[in-house]
């Protein structure tokens, strides 16, 4: 039965692996036609607006947090464990992607606050996992 449970899940992390390949290479098509129409179709041409930016940037992060758990994944298949340094940098990748689309006219300070302290917690956990691997060594 453990031997049917490991195939098994080795089966499904491949499709997940083959299913994010897929999506992370769409989203880069995509991202290159954003561009394209972007500073070619749109008037003016060549220019982007603070708006354009903002989309691209955070394109550009949701393309790198693909990349990331496709690493996390490879490293899993590689290593069977689950390495906390990948998932806490897909988790900074992830509210820096936020920090960045967000319209910070539509919230309160307390929002803006508590997005900052879970930046800070993300970040300090981060240090503390690569402190450790560096002590570990």
């Amino acid at each position: 039965m453990l031997l049917f449970l490991k195939k098994y899940e080795l089966f499904i992390l491949n499709v997940v692996l083959v299913m994010i390949m897929v999506v992370v290479f769409v989203s880069t098509i995509e991202l290159g036609w954003i561009i394209i129409r972007d500073l070619y179709f749109h008037p003016p041409r060549f220019l982007l607006s603070i708006a354009d930016l903002k989309e691209i940037f955070g394109f550009f992060l949701l393309i790198l947090i693909g990349v990331e758990l496709l690493e996390t994944i490879k490293a899993y298949l590689i290593h069977q464990v689950v390495r906390v340094e990948i998932i806490l940098e897909v988790a900074l990748i992830a509210i820096a992607r936020k920090v960045i689309i967000l319209d910070f006219e539509k919230f309160d300070g307390f929002t803006t606050l508590a997005i900052g302290g879970l930046i800070l917690a993300i970040a300090a956990a981060f240090y503390a996992v690569r402190k450790r691997a560096a002590i570990q060594e």
